[in-house]
């Protein structure tokens, strides 16, 4: 569940109708809970948007927007086509620039500094972003030297270790999506965002990929990700965007 809070944009965007979502104007993730004695998360943060609001071209897509996912929370993206889903994720990665508002990290402006914002990221679009002549081990070894982990690691996380010569260009378009996620099984970084990310998985490969999301939010990791389809993020909180 999330509490509901109130939020109000700059006066100059406050002409028409407001932009709506579930929960009302703004909402609030709590950090997830953690059993009592768990071991205390070594990353994570807080994320915080603020009163934003952004322009694609002369268009409006949404205004007004403010949110706060805590430590160990996601936020689950709803919405027709062309609702601002993947243009908010963007905005979050630094790609985008707002008209309006504020992006924060742990109470800091995430924007100011793009280098370091993009240290604390991960960013999967919903193109999987695989090069077709390289083999699956060999995709994944600029992100596993990163990260500081193992590509075997990353593989395994997904069940593609039996496919680690193959060259990616012979891997179904549902293995090259568990390609793509494999990476976020070697980052250390606290912030996901994710755009339609089952996107051709079958049901088993959604349950890795709901196993990778539960041991990344158990550090204190936050998710934000854009779907039309359920995800397996226990508790996330939803934000709709019409």
């Amino acid at each position: 569940m999330c509490d509901l809070i109130v939020s109000r944009g700059p006066p100059w965007l406050r002409a028409g109708p407001p932009q709506r979502w579930s929960g009302g104007a703004a909402l609030t993730i709590p950090a997830e809970r953690r059993p009592h004695g768990a071991r205390r998360a070594k990353r994570g943060g807080v994320l915080q948007a603020e009163s934003v609001a952004v322009f694609r071209g002369e268009r409006l897509v949404f205004r007004d927007l403010s949110f706060t996912v805590g430590r160990g929370g996601a936020l689950v993206l709803t919405g027709p086509n062309g609702s601002g889903k993947s243009t908010l994720l963007r905005v979050l990665a630094g790609l985008v620039p707002l008209a309006a508002g504020t992006v924060r990290w742990d109470g800091q402006e995430a924007l100011d500094d793009l280098t370091s914002h993009a240290r604390r990221l991960a960013y999967v679009g919903h193109k999987d972003a695989v090069k077709p002549g390289l083999t699956a081990a060999e995709n994944l070894t600029f992100a596993a030297r990163v990260g500081g982990r193992t590509v075997g690691t990353a593989l395994a996380a997904l069940e593609l270790g039996d496919l680690s010569d193959v060259p990616a260009s012979m891997l179904s378009a549902g293995q090259q999506r568990r390609l793509a996620l494999a990476r976020l099984a070697v980052s250390e970084a606290p912030l996901w965002l994710l755009d339609e990310p089952t996107l051709g998985l079958d049901a088993r490969s959604v349950e890795l990929f709901g196993a990778a999301l539960e041991r990344h939010r158990s550090r204190g990791g936050v998710v934000v990700a854009a779907t039309h389809l359920a995800l397996p993020l226990s508790g996330a909180g939803e934000l709709r965007l019409a």
